[in-house]
C-alpha cells in the first residue's frame, strides 16, 4: 500500500494513524485529557502537530539521545516518545489554542507508550510499515 501513495497521501495516512493513536492515549490513559475543545478536533489537531514533530524534531532528538538509549537498552527511546508528545501539546495550546492537558510525566509516559502501540497495530493492520 506505501509504494502506491503520492507523498502528501502517505502524510495523510500518517496523520490519521497518529490522530488514532493519540485519540486512544485520551481515552485509555488517565491524567491526559482534552480541556475546552470538542475532542475530536483537539485529537485531530494533536495528532497533525505529533505527526509533524515525529517527521521533523523526533529523528535529531533520536540521534542525540542515542548513547543514552543505548545504556538503557532502548528504554531511554520512551522518554524521546514522551518528550514529543509534551512538545505537541504544547504546540497545540501555543498555536491553536487546543489545550492537550497532561497531568504528570508518569501520564505522558503511558500516553507516549499507548500512542507507539496503537499506531503500530494500525499499521500493521493497513499494511503500512514505514509509518511511524
Amino acid at each position: 500500500l506505501h509504494d502506491a501513495l503520492p507523498i502528501s497521501m502517505d502524510f495523510i495516512l500518517r496523520w490519521l494513524i497518529t490522530a488514532i493513536a493519540v485519540g486512544a492515549a485520551v481515552w485509555i490513559v488517565p491524567g491526559i485529557d482534552v480541556v475546552g475543545t470538542e475532542a475530536w478536533i483537539a485529537v485531530g489537531l494533536v495528532g497533525l502537530i505529533l505527526s509533524l514533530i515525529n517527521i521533523s524534531i523526533k529523528p535529531i532528538a533520536q540521534t542525540l539521545s542515542l548513547p543514552l538509549t543505548c545504556l538503557t537498552l532502548g528504554i531511554f527511546y520512551l522518554v524521546v516518545n514522551t518528550a514529543m508528545l509534551y512538545l505537541a501539546a504544547w504546540v497545540a495550546e501555543g498555536v491553536f489554542d487546543v489545550y492537550l492537558h497532561i497531568a504528570s510525566f508518569g501520564s505522558a509516559f503511558v500516553a507516549a507508550i499507548v500512542v507507539s502501540i496503537v499506531s503500530a497495530l494500525v499499521n500493521s493492520l493497513i499494511g503500512n510499515e514505514n509509518t511511524r
